[in-house]
């Protein structure tokens, strides 16, 4: 069954769809969310911001590890059939589609956080897409799209309310921020080192620690915001795009430190520009570009 429907977008394939499930899956992708998570906690709701942050880092952690767990191969390396396409994005095993497990839990809890009937009927367009395209590109199961999607918004739909609650408590959330944040920050860090040494499964957990470093990284930031910094996203228009376009930049510098990083250092350096990543969305940013907030 799975086979039979992975030939049938064989089967359909031509290069306006190529292109079209090539767009469809980056909507699922990690630099598109970035983006607009810091969009929405620079410029428009911090709280929302945080919500929204935290569901879909819970989901992508728990697929992570369900991956490293499962080992499942992509289907392209089992059915000589298959020609999978956008290999560069299939990282890791199969089972859950981390695409889907993203896109479930980003667009769902988008969709939980701003309760607009409009805005829950794309987010569900969304989330169809981005699954459909990994079918169509031959690099996931049906199972693990389907076991992405389920699990990518059961965390959001069960998490939402309760860390809602969480950011009304400014104690609370730094307590948890900073608690939450130190664990996983030396989970990914340890796991790093592992990896550098060559003593784990790179297949296995290289995603998953970057995951961990930059869900420790984010946090540790939201407890700075919340201990220092208590930033507000008002603003006009044009201050809102000179903040968001800043603090991107920022982004992309840190990403760009992968190209002064020596490759015999990969996972080391990439544990410090993950963790950096986060700590300078959450915190560190606000911190330093307080006067653009």
């Amino acid at each position: 069954m799975q086979e039979t429907i992975l030939l049938f977008f064989q089967n359909i394939a031509n290069p306006f769809l190529d292109s079209f499930a090539n767009i469809c899956s980056a909507l699922g992708e990690q630099t598109f969310v970035i983006a607009f998570i810091v969009a929405i906690l620079w410029c428009f709701d911090k709280k929302k911001g945080f919500v929204i942050c935290s569901s879909m880092l819970f989901s992508v952690t728990s697929m992570g590890i369900l991956k490293a767990i499962v080992r499942a191969p992509r289907p392209f390396t089992v059915l000589p059939s298959i020609a999978g396409k956008r290999l560069a994005t299939a990282t890791g095993y199969s089972f859950p589609s981390g695409h889907t497990t993203t896109a479930a839990s980003f667009y769902s809890a988008l969709a939980v956080a701003y309760k607009k009937r409009t805005l829950s009927i794309i987010s569900a367009i969304m989330i169809i897409l981005v699954g459909t395209s990994r079918l169509y590109l031959g690099v996931h199961w049906p199972i693990d799209v389907f076991g992405g999607l389920v699990l990518g918004v059961s965390i959001s739909l069960l998490a939402s309310s309760k860390l809602s609650k969480l950011y009304e408590d400014k104690k609370k959330r730094y307590r948890f921020s900073l608690t939450l944040g130190s664990i996983v920050l030396v989970a990914g860090s340890i796991l790093a080192i592992l990896l550098q040494a060559g003593l784990v499964d790179e297949v296995a957990f290289s995603d998953l620690m970057k995951t961990l470093v930059l869900s420790g990284g984010g946090y540790l930031g939201f407890a700075l915001e919340a201990k220092k910094v208590n930033y507000s996203t008002e603003g006009t228009a044009g201050r809102k795009i000179i903040r968001f376009l800043a603090g991107l930049a920022g982004v992309l510098a840190i990403m760009a430190l992968k190209l002064i990083i020596p490759s015999s250092l990969y996972f080391l350096g990439s544990m410090l520009r993950y963790a950096l990543i986060g700590f300078w969305a959450t915190g560190l940013y606000p911190l330093i570009g307080k006067s653009l907030f």
